[in-house]
Formats: structure tokens, sequence, C-alpha cells
């Protein structure tokens, strides 16, 4: 099954967090939205925005995705297809970095499917 990227607007991404998200709620603002499509459902959305440290932000070439939700049963790579579409979208419009936050419960395997890195972790 292929994957699709598709535009979406911050409501109907909000709406699909609101309804699959695991613990995060839907956000107030962005700067893109995309999602991921089994070429006839939505299964998955990914929201870009500011990044919510102040210092980070305050570079301006630095966004950070502030949710990836997938539905259960979504097809196999989908968190990752989102993740590498939302950074070949921050790139194309000259950003120069994407970051994200996650638990330390979660293994991150998504992230490294994209082709991320880890740069910090809380103790």
């Amino acid at each position: 099954m292929s994957l699709v990227a598709v535009p979406i607007e911050l409501s109907e991404a909000n709406e699909f967090v609101a309804n699959f998200h695991r613990h995060n709620k839907p956000v107030t603002g962005h700067r893109f939205s995309i999602g991921v499509s089994d070429g006839n459902n939505l299964r998955g959305v990914c929201i870009v925005g500011r990044p919510v440290s102040r210092i980070i932000q305050a570079q301006g070439y630095t966004a950070e995705v502030l949710r990836c939700c997938v539905q259960e049963g979504a097809p196999k790579g989908s968190c990752s297809f989102l993740y590498a579409a939302a950074w070949r979208a921050w790139r194309a419009m000259g950003g120069q970095r994407l970051i994200t936050y996650t638990l330390q419960s979660e293994g991150g395997a998504s992230l490294r499917g994209a082709g991320w890195s880890l740069a910090a972790t809380k103790e």
C-alpha cells in the first residue's frame, strides 16, 4: 500500500488529533499541517508550528513538530512518512532545523525511520 502526503487545514488536523491522539490535545496555531492518506482515507496528521521554546523560536529558521498522530491500524511507516514529509516541506520553505519532543516511554522508532537523530534528553 502506498502512502500519499496531502495538505490539510489546521482545523482538520486538530479534529484528527482530538479523535486519535493518545495523550495530547489539539493545538492553537501552526505554520503548516500535512496529512498521510492510504489513497482513500486520511490515516494520520503532522502539525508543524513555531517552537515552544522562546530561545529556539528567536533563531527564526527552526520549526517544531507539535503533533504527529496516526490511527491505530495505519499502514506501517506512516509516522516516519509524516516526519520525513514535514522536514522536506520545512526545508523547501527555507527552514534549517526541525525539532520535536517525545515521551521517554516512547521508543522513537518513527523518528529514526525518518532519519532524525536524538539531540538531547531530559532526566
